[in-house]
């Protein structure tokens, strides 16, 4: 068989049974991406081992052997990497839990709490805290006026506090956010004055 022969031969083995595999597959998968994949990766074990593929209707059925374990291959590869992701969080959790001092778990809380923050906020919060912009500068960032970059450090400050008191994180009652980041490690914000 010659090259153009071959390639011939694929193209239209390709066009009868592309959409009755990927029918197959969309069964059988959990996601169209999935089943795209499991479709793509047969084909391309087609293409490699194309001279043991059988003649007429019989080929479609060898593509539907192959795609049976390809997306075996494809569910096993997801459950080991599920499992894997799950004992690594057991095991994460039990070292930082039985591991972690009082302020690693502090620093912790700080970063979950900037997580849970809106991009705006965080950034804000970011570039006074580990910048070190003041207001005049953040102003300058933001494209706003030092009063409005003053008033929206105070309100993101204020959400933080509050978040990191929805963590649990301030232990003392009269900490200021600042005093809390400082004594968690945290570099503190500079003074909100321009």
């Amino acid at each position: 068989m010659t090259a153009e022969e071959r390639v011939e031969r694929f193209t239209k083995l390709y066009r009868e049974s592309r959409a009755r595999l990927l029918a197959y597959a969309l069964r059988r998968t959990a996601s169209s991406e999935d089943a795209a994949d499991a479709v793509a990766e047969t084909f391309g074990i087609a293409w490699r081992r194309f001279d043991e593929i059988p003649q007429k209707e019989s080929s479609v059925l060898w593509l539907y052997a192959t795609a049976r374990r390809v997306i075996a291959n494809q569910t096993r590869r997801t459950q080991h990497r599920s499992q894997l992701i799950q004992q690594i969080a057991a095991t994460l959790s039990t070292q930082l839990s039985v591991q972690m001092d009082a302020s690693e778990q502090d620093v912790l809380e700080a970063g979950i709490a900037l997580a849970r923050m809106t991009d705006e906020d965080r950034e804000l919060l970011m570039l006074a805290a580990w910048e070190g912009l003041n207001s005049t500068q953040l102003a300058y960032v933001l494209g706003c006026s030092s009063t409005a970059a003053r008033v929206r450090l105070h309100r993101a400050r204020s959400r933080l506090n509050a978040e990191m008191k929805g963590l649990g994180a301030w232990v003392e009652q009269g900490d200021t956010p600042r005093q809390s980041l400082r004594r968690r490690s945290v570099p503190a914000p500079i003074s909100e004055e321009a």
